[in-house]
């Protein structure tokens, strides 16, 4: 028997005024897959799995400090979600073609990742992360 206590999932919950531009980037740029669907017209949903999650607790200062390093153009606010992918770059400008936008990088970190910095459509800001030398290993 499972603990009933124990977190199994992290979703976010995005609210999107364009959601085809949404999926555009996440769905068709990224390669999220759908796993469920619901509704119709104004009204409709996706999940999109996206690997393994993680909760990353910075203070105000320190998210600075990373806003600083990806060379941001603007602040992340109190949410970003960050995407661990093989080639940080390329991802990202294949997420730049289907219509986000780019707000910094790609720039390699003190921690030894190459991030760049995107504006998804809805203005949810999005670090795309890979491990330095990453990209030429896979």
């Amino acid at each position: 028997m499972q603990d009933e206590t124990v977190v199994r999932e992290l979703r976010l919950a995005l609210t999107i005024d364009d959601l085809d531009a949404a999926l555009a980037v996440f769905r068709d740029a990224l390669g999220l897959e759908v796993s469920e669907t619901w509704g119709d017209g104004d009204e409709r949903g996706y999940v999109l799995p996206a690997g393994r999650a993680t909760i990353e607790l910075l203070s105000r200062g320190e998210a600075r400090r990373v806003d600083e390093v990806e060379g941001s153009s603007r602040p992340a606010g109190p949410v970003r979600v960050a995407l661990h992918v093989g080639d940080s770059a390329a991802v990202a400008e294949a997420l730049v073609a289907a219509g986000a936008e780019r707000l910094g990088g790609p720039v390699v970190t003190p921690w030894n990742h190459r991030n760049v910095r995107l504006a998804a459509p809805g203005g949810l800001q999005l670090t795309l992360f890979s491990e330095v030398g990453e990209a030429l290993t896979q």
